[in-house]
């Protein structure tokens, strides 16, 4: 298991290194450089031959092709929601060890349909180290766009979490005027919560601040939004202001569902399809921080529309994420009906930024089974709970029992309970932790073993 020191040590080498980039693999991990705040940022990135971003296939292709690592430090890569892939092709695994800095990976698994991205599993995901790997579905028509959320600092992510674990400000709260640690239980306390313990200087849609932001040239009719919650540590809502309907949560397909304001926590992705009205115009589509202000976005504009400039503080607080969209979603192809084991997985906090599952103990089911994790959070902070190697079901969110969407990443709220079903169709050891990079790196990361 990835251990708090290991976990330390191997990103105590990441710090941001010189640029350098190779055009001939199918991936390039290395440096570039960003405009953030009228500042110069050195960022890394993830490029494709063809000098874009990330990667983008079809259904029933397969990822087959060489990872090169000229980041400048070592390089423990992830394939978020890539379900199809055996344990052995993702290094994020106990004994998968490094990608050195100047060496190749070789890969070959076939490609999981949906919205998906790739990302470290290292501190360096708060540098940008990731990007969209996106495979289109074969039913999937007319025009679109991937949207990437991040929080951004200018702070090394290091110097970030000393300062969580060592400050008393960050491992105590100030709710109300009341001071509070972390390990005072939010069911003991309801409405006790807390949320954003970093303090970002920007977020940002596909690299851009609201200064500046993207805007995507659309026509009228259906467009859809493929959005990705790559931020390390910040969770928002995303509001469209257009007609708008969720078709997939975390690249797998969901029964339609209207709406305009939708939740999105880290590791989590919405495939949206958003109605550009036949009189066009410009359409500024929002992600603001949740229990927060701050927000950033891009634009949808038609043809030759003028683009307004849009604020980047919204003009009221908005509410802390809730699990509300996923008690209405329903899964497009739901779990058959069978056994299943039951396994609590109980979320924890010690003073000094320690996060727990379970006090450290790895998880244990049999290949071929069907498990259930229930999730317990009696901590005050927000758990967004990522499982590698799986999509699973969410059926019960305390408001009793449903067949809700499929996600490889659910939010688990304070002093909520959070059910999800799996079936173990692959042996490993899968990593199971909180999607929060500092709670990950604080403690909050365990294996299901399935043999």
């Amino acid at each position: 298991m990835l251990t708090r020191r290991h976990f330390l040590a191997v990103t105590a080498a990441a710090a941001l290194p010189r640029p350098a980039f190779a055009a001939t693999p199918a991936l390039t991990v290395g440096t570039r450089q960003l405009e953030v705040l009228g500042k110069a940022a050195t960022v890394y990135g993830i490029t494709n031959a063809a000098g874009g971003n990330g990667w983008t296939a079809h259904e029933g292709e397969r990822f087959t092709g060489t990872v090169h690592n000229q980041s400048g430090t070592d390089l423990i890569l992830h394939w978020h929601g890539q379900t199809l892939a055996p344990v052995t092709q993702d290094r994020t695994r106990p004994d998968g060890g490094v990608q050195p800095d100047g060496g190749d990976d070789n890969y070959d698994f076939a490609l999981t349909p949906g919205t998906h991205w790739m990302h470290s599993h290292q501190l360096t995901e708060q540098q940008l180290l990731a990007a969209p790997m996106v495979t289109l579905e074969a039913d999937a028509t007319g025009p679109g766009a991937t949207v990437m959320l991040h929080d951004f600092t200018f702070r090394s992510p290091l110097e970030i979490l000393k300062e969580l674990a060592s400050s008393e400000m960050h491992h105590m709260v100030t709710l109300n005027g009341v001071k509070m640690d972390h390990a005072m239980s939010a069911m003991a306390m309801p409405g006790m919560t807390h949320a954003n313990d970093v303090a970002y200087d920007a977020y940002l849609a596909n690299d851009r601040t609201l200064a500046d932001p993207q805007v995507i040239e659309v026509e009228s009719g259906p467009f859809r939004l493929r959005l990705i919650n790559g931020a390390a540590a910040t969770g928002f809502w995303i509001d469209t202001g257009l007609p708008t309907q969720v078709i997939a949560t975390d690249g797998v397909p969901c029964l339609p569902r209207t709406g305009q304001h939708f939740p999105i926590a880290q590791g989590q992705r919405l495939d949206l399809v958003v109605t550009i009205p036949a009189q066009g115009g410009a359409f500024p589509i929002l992600a603001t921080v949740e229990a927060a202000r701050m927000r950033t976005g891009v634009i949808l504009a038609t043809k030759g529309a003028a683009v307004a400039r849009i604020a980047d503080l919204a003009e009221a607080e908005s509410a802390p994420l809730d699990l509300r969209l996923d008690a209405a979603l329903a899964a497009a192809t739901p779990l058959s009906g069978r056994a299943a084991q039951l396994l609590q997985v109980n979320l924890g906090t010690q003073p000094h930024y320690v996060w727990t599952i379970n006090d450290g103990a790895p998880l244990k089911a049999a290949l071929g089974s069907r498990i259930e994790l229930m999730f317990m959070n009696p901590t005050m902070m927000m758990h967004p709970m990522h499982l590698h190697g799986h999509h699973f079901q969410v059926v019960d969110v305390g408001q009793g029992r449903f067949a809700g969407p499929l996600r490889d990443t659910v939010m688990v709220p304070p002093g909520a309970m959070v059910t999800v079903a799996v079936d173990l169709d692959k042996p490993g050891q899968w990593y199971l932790h909180c999607h929060h990079l500092y709670h990950m790196a604080g403690g909050m990361m365990t294996t299901l073993d399935v043999a």
